[in-house]
């Protein structure tokens, strides 16, 4: 925190600043956005996960949020599209590649 001592505001200020925190909130929601409509399902991506270690798989679903990600683990994740970046596989074919997978009852 920078330290920023809210009772010291007056109302004009304190209405600048929650106006600041919504235009921050609507560019972060509209680069989530951008960033799932440019993902698609059957896609590989790779991400890294909470450890750091690289997770690799294909995009089975776009939620409001996140991207669900079948990892080539047999793991299913669910990750933020901002996080995601398009694997770059020589001579494999994008997309189209079933993977098995069970489905939760």
């Amino acid at each position: 925190m920078h330290g920023i001592n809210l009772d010291a505001l007056n109302e004009a200020e304190l209405i600048e600043l929650h106006d600041a925190v919504v235009d921050l909130h609507v560019l972060h929601q509209q680069k989530t956005t951008h960033a799932l409509l440019e993902l698609a399902i059957g896609e590989r991506l790779m991400f890294e996960d909470n450890n750091g270690q690289t997770q690799a798989g294909i995009v089975i679903r776009r939620n409001r949020k996140t991207v669900t990600v079948h990892g080539d683990n047999g793991r299913q994740w669910n990750v933020s599209p901002q996080l995601l970046r398009k694997e770059k596989r020589a001579g494999a074919a994008q997309g189209g590649n079933l993977v098995p997978f069970s489905r939760k009852g």
